[in-house]
């Protein structure tokens, strides 16, 4: 790893073990996977204005369905004249697909941070006390077992497809009638992808995936009624 990112993975190191540290008396072996959930959570709350942000745009779009609708009904014999103004009419609300991006692109650093410090053995000099923690039996740095299953894996594998699903039919939902067959295939099966993703990552960013993949459809469904 490269002396310049020592200092974050040091950081984060301390910040999770000492989270651990100290609910262990309550939480057991179990310290470290509910220190993650912990982080996660505020990291989620420390992105709360880039989350509200997003929201206030996909209620804009929202708004902005009727509009939608009488380009189409004019313009449908010429589908390229209907991006064009759909395009314009989103222009000038001043909404924008990106904004809904911004949390996650911004979540990248924090889950990086994770995935490197439970896939290094040392960490600021020492052994890594944090991949001793385990979840359900299952240690905390593990990749997805090719030769034995876990209970861990597998719960985890559930717990994202649900996740998944709901965020899929929230996402469909969402759509308008000027969507492309494309942007619907998207819509339904990229958010799929978490369960491809934690097949390759240690099942302590897992962790992170699937809280923070909750948090953002609990966090939408509450606030885009």
């Amino acid at each position: 790893m490269p002396a310049f990112l020592d200092a974050p993975i040091s950081a984060a190191y301390y910040l999770v073990n000492g989270i651990a540290t100290t609910i262990e008396p309550l939480t057991g072996v179990s310290a470290a996977a509910v220190a993650i959930v912990l982080c996660t959570i505020a990291v989620r709350l420390l992105l709360l204005p880039l989350s509200l942000a997003a929201i206030r745009g996909e209620k804009s779009r929202a708004t902005l369905l009727p509009e939608i609708r009488k380009i189409n009904e004019r313009h449908g014999k010429d589908p390229e004249r209907v991006q064009r103004e759909v395009a314009k009419l989103q222009a000038e609300s001043g909404t924008t697909l990106l904004a809904g991006c911004l949390p996650m692109f911004a979540q990248l650093p924090f889950f990086w941070v994770l995935y490197t410090l439970f896939s290094t053995t040392i960490v600021a000099g020492q052994a890594n006390q944090l991949l001793a923690g385990t979840i359900f039996g299952a240690p905390l740095g593990i990749h997805w077992p090719l030769f034995a299953s876990t209970p861990a894996y597998l719960g985890l594998a559930l717990v994202l497809a649900v996740v998944a699903y709901f965020s899929s039919r929230r996402q469909l939902r969402l759509l308008d009638e000027t969507a492309t067959p494309m942007a619907r295939k998207l819509a339904r099966f990229l958010p799929y992808g978490t369960l491809i993703t934690a097949a390759f990552i240690p099942l302590a960013a897992g962790l992170y995936l699937l809280t923070t993949t909750a948090w953002t459809l609990l966090e939408r469904t509450l606030l885009l009624r």
